[in-house]
Formats: structure tokens, C-alpha cells, sequence
């Protein structure tokens, strides 16, 4: 490391999906290895990395803020280079270049791997020849991890911005993703959390057939880790023998995250989805009734041009019949150069607000209502971290994923640490998050 490098310290911001922040901790990693100092506190940072996203509106908006904020730490001296990657720059690398002088950097996704270079670049010293290793360095707590086993997405929804900004559909070779599976269970991973745009195709673009449950086989086998989770599985690869798969595998957590999105005809056709109204309904009643322990997550879009009050009743009712364990709502987001920019008929925002708020107040009393059914009942839980301002630990079990489902709050009672499994007795709710006491620990 040249010796104007040697005693700078970096640290990042990081914004969007759980790809992205896999992304930023191989980028940190790559850092680390070379000789930088990784710190958390971006006021300590001599170099400031905003890894961002641009999927929808609100997220373009929540980067813009962060880089704005770092630059004028940068404009007071506090900062010395400031660095922006992730998909924002991705999406409008030549505006932001014109507009935004104060960042020093704008990188490509596929710049990623060379940001040691970048970085040499920018203080105008040589190239350091050594190849730096693979790693992560981790930015989630507790003992869990984002497993990125494809990037990109080939579906074509019409709201969708992802295969402008990532390309078509790529999948990872298994290979390569059972050697990080084995890195990750080395450093006490005990969960691999599988993202991809679309987990389900996993294999079909590089093997020409599906092997995400090939897939599944191997990683099961790795030593020290416990349960693996699926992070997206479209509802038209929602098979009965994937399904059956997940019931049986003792490591598969009983869960699948799968975005309906809509369930009118009309506007599934529109928003090109693949699966139909009654194709839909035959899906969820299939989890519900053949694979009970199953618990559902799925994510809807209100507000999507065309959509009138009889099809947002539709989309309600559906909500209150399905009674799904968890579900989020967004309001639909005109993005440009997407197909649903150019319809004309678009919702005010007005009504798309009305809706999302009438919505989620109704999965909020179907939620409410099935979490009361887990009172009085013990789970097996992981432990993620220790919350100082309550005083207790937070984790999560099979059925609910961390960071996007409610939180298992824990009493300690002396013998419990993150990262360990342990047996909780669910004892209230508070529409947020359970509380609940050690029933044993789980070995």
C-alpha cells in the first residue's frame, strides 16, 4: 500500500435491497484486504462510499439525500473523497457526473471490483499489483446472511426498472455459490438468506433447466448451517414439488416470499405477470391447504394506472379472504422508460395514497389476528442482537424473516448470547413485535 493510503479510513452507507448490500460487502472486503481501515462512523472516514439504489422514486430520493449529506462533510473538510455506486449511478451515471461535482467517484456495477484501483486512482498513486481474496465483511447483525445466487432479471414486468438498470437474468455457478455458503458458515453464519430478483428461475439461463432445488441439496449440506431461507419465489415457479421440497427439507425455514402484486386480470395482464387471477387463488389455496406450516409473505402494488375502485375493492377483498402472514403494499411509481410509464390513464396521488392506507390497514387486522394465534406457544428462535435501549435481545424465528417481518423481543435471563438458537415462549403483540421469555435453549 502506498504510504498516502496507509492510514485512511473508509466507511459506507448502505441503501436499497439486500443484493445490493451483499454487493457493498464484498466491496468492503476487497477494501479491508488491501490495507484500509473499514470504520463505522462516517465522520471518522477519510473516504465516504454511498452504495444506493434507484428502483422506485422514494429510493432515487433517500440517495440523493445521503450523497448530498456526505458532500458537505466533504465541503467542510471532514471528508476527503467521496464515492457513489450502486444502482443510481448505474441508472444516471452522465447526469449525476454533470450535476453533482462535489463526488468524486460514480462507479458501474461493474466497477465494484476494482474499487481499490478507483480509490489509488483518485490519490494519483500507483496500482498495488496484488490480487486481493473474495470475502464479505458483514453489515447485518446476528449470525444470519444475504446468499446472492443471480443477478439481473428477465421477467419484463411493465413497472419494473431492475433489468434496465441490471441487465437480463444471470445465474452464479452452483460452484461458486457453495464455496461463499462454506466462507459464510466459517464465520458463524447459522441462516443463508438466498436473494435474487427471481431465486425460482435460479439455473435456467446457465444450466437450461431449474436448479435452484439442486441447489438447495448442496447448500443443506454444509456443516454449521441451520436454516436457509428463499428471497424471491415467483408465483408462476411456485411449484407443488418446490413447495414439497421446502416441507420436507428440515433446513428449508417453512416460509416463501412470493410478490403477487395484483390479483385482477386486467391488471396482472398489464403489469405482464404471468400468472392469473385463478391460477393465483389455485397457488395460495394449494400453500394453505397442502402445506399448512407454510407461512406466506407477498407484496402488492396499489394505484397502478387503470386500476378503479372495483379493482382495488377486488385486490381488499382478496387480502381479507387470503388472511397471508405478512404482506407489504406500495404505492405505484411512475418510472421512466418502464411500460406502465406510458399509459395514460394514470391514478392521482392522491387516491394511490387513500388506498395504500386502507390496505395495510386491513392485512394490519389480518396480521394482528394470526400472530395472536402464536401466544402461548414456544419457537425456535435465533438471536440477533442486543437492544441496549430495552434491555433485551431481538431475534427472529423460521417464519419470520429478520429485518422484514415483526421482531421476537426476549427477556434474558442470563444464559442466552447473539447467535444462538434458542426455544422462546411467545407471551403478547403489540401489532409490531412479539415478547417472549427462554423456554429452553435449542440445540
Amino acid at each position: 500500500m502506498d504510504e498516502k493510503l496507509k492510514d485512511k479510513k473508509i466507511s459506507a452507507i448502505s441503501l436499497g435491497c439486500d443484493k445490493n448490500r451483499v454487493d457493498l460487502e464484498k466491496m468492503l472486503f476487497k477494501l479491508s484486504d488491501y490495507g484500509f481501515k473499514i470504520v463505522d462512523d462516517i465522520n471518522d472516514a477519510n473516504i465516504v462510499i454511498v452504495n444506493t439504489c434507484a428502483f422506485i422514486t422514494p429510493a432515487k430520493k433517500e440517495a440523493l439525500e445521503n450523497i448530498f449529506d456526505v458532500c458537505l462533510l466533504k465541503a467542510k473538510g471532514k471528508v476527503e473523497k467521496v464515492i457513489v455506486s450502486g444502482c443510481l449511478p448505474e441508472r444516471h451515471k452522465a447526469q449525476l457526473e454533470k450535476e453533482i461535482k462535489e463526488v468524486d467517484a460514480f462507479l458501474n456495477l461493474k466497477d465494484n471490483d476494482r474499487i481499490c484501483e478507483i480509490i489509488e486512482d483518485l490519490y494519483k498513486v500507483k496500482h498495488d499489483q496484488t490480487k486481493s481474496k473474495n470475502g464479505r465483511i458483514f453489515t447485518s447483525r446476528g449470525s444470519y446472511a444475504y446468499l446472492k445466487i443471480a443477478d439481473g432479471c428477465s421477467n419484463g414486468c411493465s413497472f419494473c426498472t431492475i433489468p434496465r438498470i441490471r441487465g437480463r437474468y444471470i445465474s452464479y455457478p452452483i460452484e461458486n455459490i457453495v464455496e461463499e455458503a462454506k466462507y459464510l458458515a466459517s464465520n458463524n453464519i447459522k441462516e443463508l438468506i438466498l436473494v435474487a430478483q427471481d431465486v425460482s428461475r435460479y439455473g435456467e439461463d446457465l444450466y437450461k433447466e431449474n436448479k435452484l432445488i439442486s441447489l438447495l441439496e448442496k447448500l443443506s449440506k454444509i456443516k454449521g448451517i441451520e436454516w436457509i431461507r428463499l428471497h424471491y419465489i415467483y408465483p408462476e415457479k411456485t411449484t407443488n414439488e418446490l413447495l414439497s421440497y421446502i416441507d420436507k427439507n428440515k433446513k428449508l425455514c417453512k416460509y416463501v416470499d412470493i410478490p403477487l402484486q395484483h390479483i385482477d386480470n386486467g391488471i396482472l395482464k398489464s403489469m405482464n405477470r404471468r400468472l392469473d387471477e385463478d391460477k393465483t387463488r389455485e397457488l395460495v389455496h394449494l400453500i394453505k391447504n397442502r402445506y399448512p406450516s407454510i407461512h406466506i409473505r407477498s407484496t402488492f402494488i396499489v394505484g397502478y394506472p387503470t386500476e378503479t375502485n372495483r379493482e382495488f375493492k377486488k385486490l381488499c377483498d382478496f387480502i381479507k379472504e387470503s388472511k397471508f402472514d405478512y404482506a407489504g403494499f406500495f404505492p405505484y411509481y411512475r418510472e421512466e422508460n418502464t411500460a406502465s410509464y406510458y399509459i395514460k390513464r394514470q391514478n392521482s396521488e392522491w387516491t394511490k395514497k387513500r388506498r395504500l392506507k386502507k390496505v395495510q390497514k386491513l392485512q394490519a387486522e389480518v396480521a394482528f389476528d394470526k400472530a395472536r394465534l402464536h401466544l402461548g406457544k414456544s419457537y425456535k428462535t435465533l438471536v440477533d442482537y442486543f437492544d441496549d435501549s430495552t434491555g433485551l435481545f431481538v431475534g427472529h424465528t423460521e417464519f419470520l424473516s429478520p429485518t422484514v417481518d415483526f421482531n421476537v423481543k426476549i427477556v434474558d435471563n442470563g444464559n442466552i448470547k447473539v447467535g444462538d438458537f434458542v426455544m422462546v415462549k411467545f407471551l403478547s403483540f403489540d401489532g409490531a413485535d412479539y415478547k417472549g421469555e427462554i423456554y429452553e435453549s435449542s440445540k
